[in-house]
């Protein structure tokens, strides 16, 4: 049988077969939402009693619909990373490499900047349980930049591990040296750093690649 596709149809799963009360499949669909929201406001630390207040349940409720926090947490994040993994395949599907690169970079960030939680599971905070996922991805952004490097519109001279880390440095804080970010600064940021990646008469790269 294929592996449920939403973090709630793999909360509601049990090994029985039956189908779920319909007030059970909602309050399952409220604690997705919210902890969903909760881990892009707070990040993975966040609370069991946060996620059951933010969704209107009581923690009572919380424990009898899903298996535990970290149960939970886990399907929310796997739902966030399969989004990355589908934007990865479609850049890819691009018949143009700069094309695809740039609009999977623009939707990454995007989604690092809306979410502290999915910047931190990127980061290994999860521990193993998302190192295949990652491994995926890992293996989908050197792709990218392989046929963007082959095209000849991504300077040769950048690693491949130099881009999950450019992208990551383009998320911003809110304030730094008694300034405020603009609406879209880390769009600022990312055609900067695309500019960059592109530019045909590069300065060597001092250093080494990442590990």
């Amino acid at each position: 049988m294929d592996t449920p596709r939403t973090a709630v149809d793999r909360l509601l799963v049990d090994g029985s077969g039956n189908r779920p009360r319909a007030d059970a499949r909602r309050n399952v669909e409220r604690l997705v939402a919210a902890a969903r929201t909760a881990v892009a406001e707070v990040g993975v630390e966040v609370s069991a009693h946060d996620i059951a207040r933010r969704a209107g349940v009581g923690v009572g409720t919380f424990y009898r619909r899903v298996p535990s926090r970290e149960a939970l947490l886990e399907a929310v994040l796997e739902d966030v990373l399969a989004e990355v993994m589908e934007l990865a395949d479609r850049a890819l599907a691009d018949p143009d490499p700069w094309h695809g690169f740039t609009t999977f970079a623009t939707a990454y960030v995007g989604l690092r900047t809306e979410s502290c939680g999915i910047g931190e599971a990127l980061g290994g905070a999860c521990g193993e349980v998302f190192e295949q996922t990652l491994a995926d991805l890992r293996g989908r952004v050197r792709a990218l930049v392989a046929r963007a490097q082959e095209a000849g519109v991504l300077r040769a001279d950048v690693a491949w591990q130099d881009v999950p880390f450019l992208l990551a440095a383009v998320a911003t804080t809110g304030r730094t040296v008694g300034l405020t970010a603009g609406e879209r600064q880390w769009e600022r940021h990312l055609r900067v750093v695309l500019d960059g990646l592109r530019t045909p008469d590069p300065v060597p790269l001092p250093g080494s690649p990442p590990s």
